[in-house]
């Protein structure tokens, strides 16, 4: 038997219900929040992630889906939303001054990343989106930090921790870069071999390596903070002020770097436990240049992404509520001759008429089958409409919680 591949999931009808919960209430969240929904497509050109997550991130070098089309151009299976709700938002000219800015947009996608599965982590994946596209204020940050905070306490997870942390802009990270590579140098033989070469492309990826090696070297690393320039030393200091006043509880983290490359300023995650070994449920923070870095004009910006499975995993960990599955409410069932069968259709679809959900016998079962079908099917009211119950225009209808039956008139019912 195929099997499905390693790293994806099947959503049974079982738990898809789940799934449609957290979805209706990240749409309405989103909406209160004045953002708007974007469908982009699921592959790009490669030379897109290329330019806005960067050559030196682990998604580019290790991750990414790539390959040639029948036309042979590179073409890449997404591995994050942002670049390709920045790369939509330029090529329809969302932020060309046709439109009122800021804009802010959200997306629900599938995401794909050659990862090594394990809890939390899987090659294709879930992800909700936000993205605010032209506002450099520290309020767009605490704003967007404050919506992040939102969607926790909305599905009641209380046992998450949010860290921020600015990374600079530009021009300090030069000093700052400058700063990492002469420390890490003295440790360049003991290094893994990927951050041997991230010494000369990007010392901050040494940062968020998963080696323990390269994790108990950077421990003792010089610090962004202490590199920052006077704006973005004010633009952070601000960000706190705002959220410790609109009591966003938070810790400042300074080995926050983020996994991409086009992040600036402001970063920050959300933490919780039970969802895998790096714990971050949702992640993002500012990239200012990026705009600049695929084609467009400079433009701020900045955003979050959510990981759906992880979300599900915290809200299982720490019994959060989720809705029972949606049952039918009415099975109508009936004999074998085409005149039971069709007022049995014909009943079906008065109710469904009026938001009923129901089911008839589609599969010619014995009445029996047909009341054990209904049962297993979890209905709450169940009959069976034969020659007699069409003459005297009456069925019995059975509780199936109960076992209770009461005689209704077929019209009443419709």
């Amino acid at each position: 038997m195929i099997q499905r591949p390693k790293g994806t999931e099947d959503i049974l009808p079982a738990d898809v219900y789940k799934w449609q919960y957290i979805e209706k209430t990240l749409t309405e969240l989103a909406s209160l929040y004045g953002f708007y929904e974007i469908h982009f497509p699921v592959f790009e050109y490669t030379e897109l992630f290329a330019r806005s997550v960067g050559e030196s991130s682990d998604i580019v070098g290790k991750e990414m889906y790539t390959f040639n089309d029948r036309g042979g151009r590179s073409v890449t299976l997404r591995p994050e939303g942002t670049a390709g709700a920045v790369r939509a938002s330029l090529q329809n000219g969302l932020t060309s001054g046709n439109f009122p800015l800021p804009q802010k947009i959200w997306y629900n996608i599938t995401a794909y990343r050659y990862e090594n599965v394990q809890k939390g982590r899987l090659r294709e994946f879930h992800q909700f989106g936000a993205e605010v596209f032209g506002s450099n204020s520290p309020y767009a940050d605490a704003e967007l930090i404050g919506f992040g905070a939102q969607i926790f306490a909305k599905f009641g997870l209380n046992n998450i921790d949010l860290e921020i942390n600015s990374i600079g802009c530009k021009e300090c990270r030069k000093t700052y870069t400058a700063a990492l590579r002469e420390y890490f140098a003295k440790h360049i033989e003991t290094l893994c071999d990927t951050c041997k070469n991230r010494l000369e492309t990007n010392p901050m990826r040494i940062l968020d390596c998963k080696s323990p090696i390269c994790k108990e070297i950077a421990a003792d690393a010089p610090i962004i903070l202490d590199y920052l320039c006077d704006e973005c030393k004010e633009h952070f200091e601000k960000l706190q002020q705002i959220l410790t006043i609109n009591g966003v509880k938070y810790t400042v983290n300074p080995r926050i770097v983020r996994g991409l490359d086009y992040y600036t300023k402001t970063v920050f995650e959300f933490i919780a436990s039970g969802v895998g070994t790096q714990g971050t449920v949702l992640g993002g923070g500012r990239y200012d240049g990026l705009f600049e870095e695929i084609g467009g004009k400079p433009t701020p910006a900045l955003g979050f992404a959510m990981g759906i499975e992880r979300l599900l995993l915290a809200m299982t960990e720490q019994k959060a509520f989720l809705p029972e599955p949606v049952k039918p409410i009415y099975y109508i069932g009936s004999g074998a001759s085409d005149n039971e069968k069709q007022k049995a259709l014909e009943i079906a679809a008065g109710l469904r008429k009026k938001g009923f959900r129901v089911l008839t016998d589609i599969s010619d079962r014995s009445f029996k089958a047909q009341m054990k079908y209904a049962d297993k099917s979890g209905v709450k009211f169940a009959c069976i409409i034969g020659e007699n119950e069409i003459q005297s225009g009456e069925i019995r209808m059975k509780d199936m919680t109960t076992g209770d039956e009461k005689i209704v008139k077929i019209e009443e019912l419709m």
